[in-house]
Parts: structure tokens; C-alpha cells; sequence
């Protein structure tokens, strides 16, 4: 399956982008408003002409690492201790920061259940 395209503002091969650029800003979200994959949220803001929707289903193919191009659902995401489950990639515990704007449902609650 070829790895899916990831939009924003002068994104690389990794999902770095204009925004946030390190070596663990790996990851993209796939945002239901627009059903692309977006480096974060300013990409999604800073690209279009709406207000982002957030993610609402936990268990939705939403999480894309940037490292290896596999695509997770946020409940493996979030349970996944910072770190890619396929490839091992270090994600950026300051994504957790963002939590609110990326996932619609209560994140506790799926991390609880790890």
C-alpha cells in the first residue's frame, strides 16, 4: 500500500514540517474534516479555510508515522509510550501538549485501558 500524502507547510519525507521539525516530529493525523493527513494542527489551519475537526474515533487508521508510513489508529498510538510500535521511531511526548485539539474523545480513558 503506497504511504498516504501528508499536507501542511513545507513538509519533509518524515512529516517534519514548517511548524515543528525535529528528529521525533514524525507523525501526521489524519483530521475528518478534510480525511488527509496533516503534519499538525497550524498545516491544517495555515492550508485551509476551515476550523479543523478533531479526531472522534479511537480506533479509526488516523495516526500516521512518518518513519515507516504505517498507519495506526490513535488507541495504538496512545498506548504506544512515545515510540512507533512497527519501526521503534521516538514520537514527540509534546504532542501530548495538542491532545485536545487532535482527539475528540477522552485520551485518559484510552491510555487507562493500555
Amino acid at each position: 500500500m503506497p504511504r498516504p500524502a501528508v499536507y501542511g507547510t513545507a513538509v519533509d519525507g518524515a512529516t517534519g514540517c514548517a511548524h515543528y521539525r525535529s528528529h521525533r516530529d514524525v507523525l501526521a493525523f489524519k483530521l475528518p474534516c478534510c480525511d488527509r493527513f496533516y503534519a499538525c494542527i497550524d498545516c491544517h489551519e495555515a492550508t485551509t479555510d476551515h476550523t479543523h475537526q478533531p479526531i472522534t474515533a479511537p480506533d479509526t487508521a488516523a495516526v500516521l508515522c512518518g518513519r515507516c508510513g504505517t498507519v495506526h489508529t490513535p488507541r495504538v498510538y496512545l498506548q504506544s509510550d512515545h515510540e512507533c510500535p512497527v519501526c521503534d521511531a521516538a514520537f514527540n511526548p509534546g504532542c501530548e501538549a495538542h491532545y485536545d485539539e487532535y482527539f475528540g474523545f477522552d485520551v485518559t480513558d484510552v491510555r487507562a485501558e493500555a
